[in-house]
């Protein structure tokens, strides 16, 4: 009988009698990126090797010589020392090599009772949860920018628009504070999440758990898991955890790019509303006269990535026969990379509204314009005239039609022109038709009254300290 090839392949050698080809090595691999997953895989194995011990599966000398072995690996890794190798394929292989070459036999032993396939999604969740809630901090500071800025203006009075065409005037304080209200809600739905992923897969095995006596209630608890999972069919093949996070940095980084694109209109020469801060502005290299928004222009352009990332994992996932397929090996470059430009997003968006300089000229001219009372005088009229808002509308529609024939603003007609609800209406119509009184004469709850502004302020700085 002919003896196979001793190195054939490190991992599963043993039935197999010709090397891999270069390319099965180039597309199988996925040490490139799932070394990021290395200090969370550490941890899993830490936990693993404890329970084995405690439950007299690994005996204490072989436990301990393992908990040595992973310090060391550690060590070596937060130090920049550990060498990465794509002949092991992916980080649990790499780790466990190591091992074995600073222990020995023992380290073989660390690998009873779970399969590669219960370890990632272990990895795979820890980090996820880690990466929501440093997401969430990166929330909280760009809220408190927001809030702050917004304390700064909110009798700034600025058009605020419908279809891009100016509709009524509003704070500048509200409209950076409806922002402030989305990201609330993005961070809600990132907690929310964790609480449905917080369930620990470890133990599950390949597919159909384990025939030895482990204590998976052990293992979750100490790796800070509410409970082990249910069914260790779904713990190893479902992706739902990741799809979830990426879809919840895809609303969030919608948030994002809408704020991009406020930024990038009001930052032009049509509107001058804001000055961009040099250091979040770029130049040209041939226009020496010009200022770009560029860093609220990426913000915008994230956009494609997040859409894109949640996309592609979708599509991977909903072919899948039960259970592992190593198309699930694709589930973790669209995370890293969501997480990566979701994190920079929300710092670049702080640092933007941070040195954002306000024009307060540019946006009063602004609202000095289009009539933007129109709908404030409506209102005006069916309080003080009991007039059908419908008939209120007509009225407001030929003062402006009047207006529009002078080249002027309703404002700018005479007190006979204004007169439209006769009793003189006209001398105070003049009187209302004051460029504050549009957010002043405000009422409702939610709304862009100053009053209504400086309330929800403080109900966020509550929220936010």
């Amino acid at each position: 009988m002919k003896k196979n090839k001793k190195n054939i392949n490190p991992i599963w050698g043993s039935n197999f009698n010709k090397q891999s080809n270069p390319l099965l090595e180039k597309i199988n691999s996925s040490i490139d990126f799932d070394k990021r997953l290395a200090l969370q895989d550490i941890k899993v194995s830490e936990v693993h090797s404890l329970m084995l011990k405690k439950k007299r599966i690994i005996s204490s000398s072989e436990y301990k010589l393992i908990l040595k072995g992973l310090k060391k690996i550690k060590a070596l890794i937060l130090n920049n020392k550990f060498e990465f190798n794509k002949k092991y394929e992916d980080i649990h292989m790499n780790i466990e090599m190591e091992l074995h070459n600073l222990i020995g036999e023992a380290a073989e032993k660390l690998h009873t009772a779970r399969s590669r396939n219960d370890q990632v999604v272990t990895d795979f969740k820890l980090w996820i949860i880690q990466a929501t809630k440093e997401i969430c901090s990166k929330i909280t500071d760009l809220q408190k920018t927001i809030v702050k800025k917004s304390s700064l203006h909110i009798k700034t009075i600025m058009p605020g628009f419908t279809h891009l065409q100016s509709a009524q005037i509003v704070s500048l304080a509200h409209h950076l504070m409806a922002y402030y209200e989305m990201l609330k809600r993005d961070k809600g739905r990132f907690l929310d999440s964790i609480n449905r992923m917080n369930e620990c897969p470890l133990g599950s095995a390949a597919l159909a758990g384990t025939s030895f006596n482990i204590d998976r209630g052990f293992t979750s608890k100490k790796l800070g898991f509410k409970k082990p999972t249910s069914n260790s069919m779904d713990s190893v093949s479902d992706r739902d955890y990741a799809l979830e996070f990426l879809s919840n940095i895809a609303i969030c980084g919608s948030h994002l790019s809408r704020f991009g694109e406020d930024i990038t209109i009001w930052a032009s020469d049509q509107f001058k509303f804001v000055n961009l801060s040099d250091d979040f502005s770029t130049g040209s290299s041939i226009m020496p006269q010009k200022k770009n928004p560029d860093s609220a222009e990426l913000i915008r352009g994230k956009m494609g990535r997040f859409s894109g990332n949640f996309f592609s994992l979708l599509t991977t996932i909903k072919g899948l026969p039960l259970t592992y397929s190593k198309d699930l090996q694709e589930d973790k470059e669209p995370v890293f990379d969501s997480y990566d430009n979701l994190v920079l997003a929300l710092e670049v968006s702080n640092g933007i509204i941070k040195g954002i300089k306000i024009n307060k000229k540019e946006m009063l001219k602004a609202c000095n314009k289009n009539n933007l009372m129109a709908t404030d005088l409506a209102d005006w009229l069916v309080i003080n005239y009991n007039l059908p808002f419908r008939k209120a509308y007509k009225m407001i529609a030929g003062i402006i039609s009047i207006a529009n024939k002078k080249n002027c603003q309703i404002n700018d007609l005479t007190t006979i022109e204004l007169n439209i609800a006769g009793n003189d209406s006209g001398k105070k119509i003049k009187k209302f038709l004051k460029i504050d009184n549009s957010i002043n004469y405000k009422q409702s709850s939610g709304s862009t009254s100053p009053k209504e502004v400086k309330k929800n302020i403080q109900i966020a700085k509550r929220e936010l300290y």
